[in-house]
């Protein structure tokens, strides 16, 4: 049934048996293990992450859905976790290892992760918030770029780009490499930034193999309560989380079409939705053509990545 969250957020909360529901995000949902059958203590450290097909825009979750997305995301992280060669937070995510078939294809049952408080973004080409940086001082998240780069500029090395997680409602804030020294310390802060930058450097050789750009992607990681690992979790690589452009059409200097929410971004910000982004005022329900557009677009990300047919 529909009920809202801690930040306001309306969700449709699922009867899973041997699960109860114990947060929502965005577009996840998180589900615990009941009381009633958890059998040890090992079950404490267990969470059923539920894709839905919720999708945000501008620092909302929209009325409307998309359709297919919350299976297409989980399968193309399932993928991506495959490939990376890092440690990772998923156990299981099929129903006959315990996946609640009511949810099967878009959840995985995860190892509990205490998250650092670190949006961890690896950028390979300049665009998006770097690049409005960039205009204004020569920087991103206050390191050097030389001069003359524009939109869609590949950069000569990768470079770590954190931002600081914000609530539901709230912009993600850009920060420097020292910010998260503060946050975490030294040796995690080196940490974190190799690894984003492994994961980053093996996922843009495989997408370009695929005939797409990886511009730059987010990536969460977390301790793992019971081995005090630091582990990758949440969802990594999709185009929730990731700038994914066309390396056919592929042309510096200007906005690169993107698989991810183009549509809904560019409808939202048109005279046609008649929508304030600076007021308060909720985005709009989005059209059916948007919706549709939307989900092929992701669709189309993740059988050109994995090269496989999404059903």
């Amino acid at each position: 049934m529909p009920e809202s969250n801690a930040n306001g957020l309306q969700t449709e909360t699922l009867d899973l048996p041997g699960w109860k529901h114990f947060y929502s995000g965005k577009v996840r949902d998180l589900y615990v293990p009941a009381d009633d059958v958890i059998a040890d203590e090992a079950g404490q450290d267990r969470v059923l992450v539920v894709a839905s097909d919720r999708i945000s825009a501008f620092d909302h979750v929209l009325s409307s859905e998309i359709p297919d997305k919350g299976r297409v995301l989980t399968q193309l992280s399932l993928w991506w976790f495959e490939q990376l060669g890092v440690e990772h937070h998923v156990l299981a995510s099929t129903v006959a290892e315990g996946v609640p078939a009511e949810v099967e294809g878009r959840a995985m049952i995860c190892k509990r992760l205490e998250m650092f408080p670190v949006e961890c973004i690896a950028r390979g080409y300049l665009t998006g918030s770097g690049l409005a940086e960039y205009r204004q001082s020569g920087t991103v998240c206050d390191i050097p770029l030389p001069e003359g780069l524009v939109d869609g500029s590949r950069l000569e090395h990768a470079i770590f780009t954190p931002s600081a997680k914000a609530e539901v409602g709230e912009h993600d804030e850009n920060i420097t490499y020292d910010d998260v020294v503060a946050m975490v310390g030294d040796d995690i802060a080196a940490r974190l930034s190799e690894l984003t930058l492994k994961i980053y450097t093996r996922a843009e050789e495989i997408a370009r193999g695929r005939g797409i750009i990886l511009a730059d992607t987010k990536v969460e990681f977390g301790i793992d309560v019971t081995t005090g690992v630091i582990t990758l979790g949440d969802e990594v690589l999709t185009p929730d989380s990731s700038r994914f452009w066309d390396a056919s059409t592929y042309e510096p200097g200007k906005a690169q079409p993107s698989f991810d929410k183009q549509f809904v971004r560019d409808w939202l910000t048109s005279a046609e939705s008649g929508w304030d982004r600076s007021s308060d005022t909720p985005p709009p329900a989005l059209p059916a053509d948007v919706v549709e557009k939307t989900r092929v677009r992701y669709v189309e990300a993740y059988e050109k990545l994995t090269g496989r047919t999404f059903v």
